[in-house]
């Protein structure tokens, strides 16, 4: 029955696709793209209608007749309820996002309300999730999906944390927005077809210290390089050099007016260097040159990388940590494109 299920759900994925075409985000939703089933406890109560129907026919008894169709009345308006919590509601989402194998990728969505109705248990499911690594895709029909509420003219943002078990790019085709609200007796659904990237980068793991090559290159590369961090002795004063810096007790004595230099080690590069690392088979040289990344970023000095074909130059930052972390994400990817 699961299986049947999941395979109906992808047919009407694929036939909305077909339908409405890709989505822009952000994304408002209307009422054509609004689907609405009962639940189990739907049909459940669906039956315990008719039945009280067919009692108070046979026995004839008003109350019981009242009762059923009271019930029906309420079922009737909480499926308008349910499915207006989705209508008119506009979601916004993180369209790249990076992880690491075998964690939890926090993909961001933002909900917004401009009406004047609050919205209650909206969920935001993503499933389906396509791999591709070393040049073959694979799919995954792990299913993650948060919860939650979105008061009138407001908005919320909400965090789906996807498993990326493996390393590569992973594409999340559409995601889905449904709920039950409010007595969980029906479910309403809308799709959303726009693609979401995952750059899952590898398992940051190894032992070994940075090259010592590495860091003499990126010595050399800077040498007298000033900082702010080590005093490295005293040279000539020149016009524009802060005050702050002057060796004012060598001036008291008489002495050429000098000032305090400064070296930053901080500022000292490195090489993280594909090459270095020839005894490693492949995905262990990616975690070894992950964790690199990650420890040259936290203590805040610039850093490059080199890998088979690509090189990336020396800079620091997030937006560089980004990116050296999505090249090892999808190395293999373009290495076999």
């Amino acid at each position: 029955m699961s299986g049947l299920r999941h395979a109906a759900a992808r047919r009407l994925r694929a036939w909305a696709a077909r339908r409405f075409g890709a989505d822009s985000l952000p994304h408002t939703i209307n009422r054509r793209r609004i689907y609405i089933l009962p639940t189990a406890y739907g049909i459940a109560l669906a039956g315990i209608i008719c039945a009280m129907l067919l009692a108070g026919l046979n026995y004839g008894s008003n109350l019981g007749l009242a009762f059923a169709f009271l019930m029906a009345s309420i079922a009737l308006v909480g499926m308008h309820h349910c499915h207006r919590n989705l209508l008119g509601l506009k979601i916004d989402a993180q369209r790249e996002v990076d992880g690491f194998a075998g964690d939890l990728a926090p993909m961001q969505f933002v909900l917004c309300n401009e009406s004047g109705l609050d919205r209650w248990d909206v969920e935001i499911r993503c499933a389906d999730t396509a791999t591709r690594t070393a040049g073959t895709a694979t799919t995954s029909t792990r299913t993650a999906a948060t919860s939650a509420g979105v008061a009138a003219r407001a908005q919320r943002q909400v965090s789906v944390a996807i498993p990326t078990p493996r390393r590569g790019v992973t594409r999340v085709p559409e995601f889905e927005l449904c709920t039950r609200y409010p007595f969980g007796w029906f479910r309403a659904w809308s799709y959303v077809h726009a693609p979401l990237t995952i750059y899952v980068a590898p398992h940051p793991r190894g032992e070994r210290p940075l090259s010592a090559a590495g860091a003499a290159q990126g010595a050399a590369a800077i040498a007298d390089m000033p900082g702010d961090e080590d005093f490295s002795g005293l040279r000539a004063y020149a016009p524009g050099i802060p005050l702050k810096h002057m060796a004012w007790k060598v001036l008291a004595r008489g002495r050429e007016a000098a000032v305090r230099n400064y070296s930053s080690i901080v500022a000292q590069p490195e090489w993280l260097d594909w090459f270095a690392l020839e005894d490693l088979e492949p995905e262990a040289r990616l975690s070894q040159l992950c964790r690199w990344v990650l420890d040259v970023d936290a203590a805040g000095r610039p850093y490059g990388m080199r890998l088979p074909g690509l090189q990336l130059e020396i800079g620091r930052g997030a937006a560089h940590r980004s990116a050296c972390l999505r090249a090892l994400a999808s190395f293999a990817v373009e290495a076999d494109a």
